[in-house]
């Protein structure tokens, strides 16, 4: 019997940005799909990493990451969970 997990295309539409001109998910957004805490999914691509294209992952500067978190209106957003380079 499978537990196979469907996950509507909406959601994981609406969990879809735009920046530096690709598409991308935030690894808290990809956390939570996953059903995972984003800590432990940092935590294995990081032990993983010659799974994963060189492409596959960046970290925001500190422009992108307020500009994102002002589309959210809330000042809290990504908690202590990213922090952003500068």
């Amino acid at each position: 019997m499978s537990k196979e997990i469907t996950i509507p295309e909406e959601i994981i539409t609406n969990k879809i940005y735009l920046i530096r001109g690709q598409k991308v998910m935030i690894d808290k957004d990809l956390a939570e799909l996953y059903g995972v805490e984003t800590k432990q999914l940092k935590r294995q691509v990081r032990r993983n990493i010659e799974r994963f294209p060189e492409d596959f992952m960046f970290e925001l500067t500190k422009q992108e990451f307020d500009n994102l978190r002002s589309q959210f209106g809330i000042s809290n957003w990504g908690g202590n969970r990213y922090v952003p380079t500068t």
